[in-house]
């Protein structure tokens, strides 16, 4: 289903050593962009003495939104590799962060390639991967006498009720899951004295 992906569910952690270079990856489900980029400064900020701090995330479950960083390693060397574990796992709404502590030794393009590569990966293995669904809201008023029907619909389907007011006018909001969403809409339309808000 189109509205189905999959992320990890906590913060993991991972490791990779190559010629006395420490590489410590972390993987973080994250909802949006800007909670993404927050992470990576969080993870700067604690790791003020590394060489390096690269990142990659992925948002959305049409996985379209997306971005990588090197953080001053040779272009495409670090945040590529880290964005390609990523898409390797088909995993979206998660930011992975990789801290670089040099050893003495430079690793050359390729090496750099697979030491961001492995430790990205090694922090999703330690992962666990969960399937998620998106979610739309809905937030629609109805008389209080049309309660019944209204109660009828929701509970023949699979929804969470957000919030929910019953006086001469009753509001409710619920979430459900994307691909569902127009079924619910259209059952809600067909009662009488239901308004959906737009």
């Amino acid at each position: 289903m189109a509205d189905t992906y999959h992320t990890i569910i906590a913060t993991s952690q991972g490791l990779y050593k190559e010629k006395m270079s420490k590489f410590i990856s972390f993987a973080v489900p994250v909802q949006s962009a800007a909670e993404a980029k927050e992470v990576v400064k969080q993870y700067q900020k604690e790791y003020f003495d590394a060489r390096h701090v690269c990142w990659a995330y992925m948002i959305g479950a049409a996985r379209t939104e997306f971005l990588s960083n090197d953080n001053g390693e040779p272009s495409g060397t670090a945040g590529k590799p880290i964005l390609g574990q990523i898409n390797s796992f088909g995993l979206t709404n998660i930011v992975i962060v990789v801290v670089r502590y040099f050893g003495g030794i430079k690793l050359g393009t390729s090496g750099l390639i697979v030491a961001y590569r492995e430790a990205a990966a090694d922090a999703i293995n330690n992962a666990q991967i969960i399937e998620c669904h998106e979610q739309t809201v809905i937030s629609f008023t109805f008389d209080y006498l049309a309660m019944n029907d209204v109660m009828k619909v929701i509970k023949g389907v699979d929804l969470k009720i957000l919030n929910q007011e019953f006086d001469n006018d009753c509001r409710m909001t619920v979430s459900i899951r994307s691909d569902n969403a127009p079924m619910l809409v259209s059952r809600l339309a067909d009662i009488d004295d239901v308004r959906i808000d737009e």
